[in-house]
């Protein structure tokens, strides 16, 4: 049963709690659509960069495409995600979360293709294959509460899972044994590839 707390931290599919910067990026969840599955990813611009209005200028729509030279490869592109969290934990939201976010592009998860469809994305500020800061696990697990508040979750997966090949974040240097010891939910939430790894950051 959700309680009164929880659904006052909801405006809609708006978390008070994060800034919005609302994005053009987005449109409707198939009918009868049942969010179940977070996914997330890293991003930062130009890569390894932090700090900066560049993410949230791409997802936007209002990125300088001439500001740098990396960003001549993704000209032109519309996408977006529901949350955005930046290393000092900061959360942003983009997309209405009871809306479709364009996040995940060609992918499958639970026998279901499609991930945009019924997914909630979450991008954390980072590289693929460097580590997160504490303040953005914190965020995240907070986060994901909500989510699970609000929603029917049964799945966390990162872009890597459900797009193997094609995409590689949120990369090695996420810690997925930190993330399930903040939540404490079940290893069944979880990819199974997830499940041997160990964390360095559970054991101090």
């Amino acid at each position: 049963m959700t309680t009164r707390t929880e659904t006052q931290a909801w405006d809609g599919g708006w978390l008070r709690e994060a800034r919005r910067c609302p994005s053009p990026n987005f449109g409707p969840r198939p009918a009868g659509a049942s969010i179940d599955l977070i996914v997330l990813h890293s991003i930062s611009l130009p890569p390894g960069q932090y700090g900066g209005p560049e993410v949230e200028q791409l997802f936007t729509n209002r990125l300088d495409w001439d500001a740098h030279p990396y960003f001549q490869q993704i000209r032109g592109v519309e996408v977006s995600a529901h949350f955005f969290i930046r290393r000092n934990g900061e959360l942003v939201q983009f997309v209405d979360a009871d809306a479709r976010a364009w996040h995940a592009g060609a992918s499958c998860w639970r026998g279901r293709h499609n991930c945009n469809d019924d997914s909630v994305g979450i991008e954390l500020e980072g590289l693929e294959g460097d580590t997160f800061e504490p303040a953005q696990y914190q965020a995240l697990a907070r986060l994901c509460r909500h989510l699970a508040q609000r929603y029917p979750i049964e799945h966390v997966a990162g872009h890597e899972h459900i797009a193997p090949g094609r995409k590689l974040d949120p990369g090695p240097g996420f810690d997925w044994a930190y993330l399930q010891q903040a939540l404490a939910w079940s290893k069944k939430f979880f990819p199974p590839a997830t499940q041997a790894q160990a964390s360095d950051r559970t054991a101090t």
